[in-house]
């Protein structure tokens, strides 16, 4: 495989991001990860099939090919923590969310193959991204950069308790003006089916704080989900049906809701 991403361009003011959907590995890194890495559970599983509606919104689309153990596209260059003092797994990652090791041992990647995947795989990712973003801007004036994520609900080593159904993040308001956040939050609440929190654990990764700029047009919402909701308790694929259904209800209000708030501007 030579192309590392897809993108599908759409006519309305809206991107959608599935930085972490991707399931591929090169040949040569399968043999250095372990069993339980192979698994691939950190994968945000099948979430352009469960946002298959946005073709229908318009909107543009894109999403990599290889797997977030591969790079993390949601991480910055520099590798920089985005959650300071908080267990986080970075842009190659090392460990999983459980804190197991993703490499055998002695088979962790060192600089020089650390720099070549951040050129190979990540900058041409964000590259796309950003040049979608203007593209979209300078044809509406605004638009709306959708982060979509997925995640199991238990993860100790990431955060206690289970986690909500749905987290939105806005990096605490920086990313998205505030008719935004609200308007999605309330889409959100209005179903009355899914527990909903606004900037809690999950305030936005590396793609929404980078590229929300509301004073020049962009804003930028990331949505973390509870895999339970679509995916059933196994938290893996195939996509529970029933389940996706009613959420892509839900899904479909809450982007509805965003961009309709973006056409009319803060009040």
């Amino acid at each position: 495989m030579t192309e590392v991403f897809r993108l599908k361009q759409g006519k309305a003011p809206l991107l959608v991001s599935f930085p972490h959907a991707g399931e591929a590995l090169p040949e040569t890194l399968k043999p250095r990860l372990t069993g339980e890495a192979l698994a691939l559970d950190d994968t945000d599983f099948v979430l352009p099939e469960l946002y298959d509606f946005t073709e229908e919104l318009g909107a543009s689309t894109i999403e990599p090919f290889y797997s977030r153990y591969v790079i993390d596209l949601n991480r910055p260059p520099d590798d920089t923590s985005l959650y300071p003092g908080q267990n986080a797994t970075g842009i190659m990652p090392v460990l999983d969310f459980s804190g197991h090791a993703i490499y055998r041992a002695g088979s962790e990647p060192e600089a020089d193959e650390r720099a070549a995947r951040i050129a190979f795989y990540w900058r041409p990712y964000h590259a796309a991204l950003n040049a979608e973003l203007e593209r979209l801007c300078a044809a509406h004036g605004a638009v709306l950069l959708w982060d979509a994520h997925s995640i199991r609900n238990s993860l100790p080593y990431l955060f206690a308790g289970t986690l909500l159904d749905l987290n939105i993040g806005t990096a605490s308001g920086a990313s998205a003006g505030a008719h935004i956040e609200a308007a999605v939050e309330q889409a959100a609440r209005r179903s009355g089916a899914y527990s909903v929190i606004t900037n809690g654990r999950f305030k936005g990764g590396y793609i929404t704080r980078q590229y929300g700029r509301p004073s020049l047009g962009i804003h930028a919402v990331q949505l973390e989900m509870s895999k339970t909701i679509y995916l059933g308790h196994s938290q893996r694929p195939p996509i529970d049906a029933n389940r996706a259904s009613a959420l892509r209800v839900t899904l479909r209000a809450m982007l509805s809701a965003a961009l309709g708030a973006l056409a009319l501007g803060p009040k």
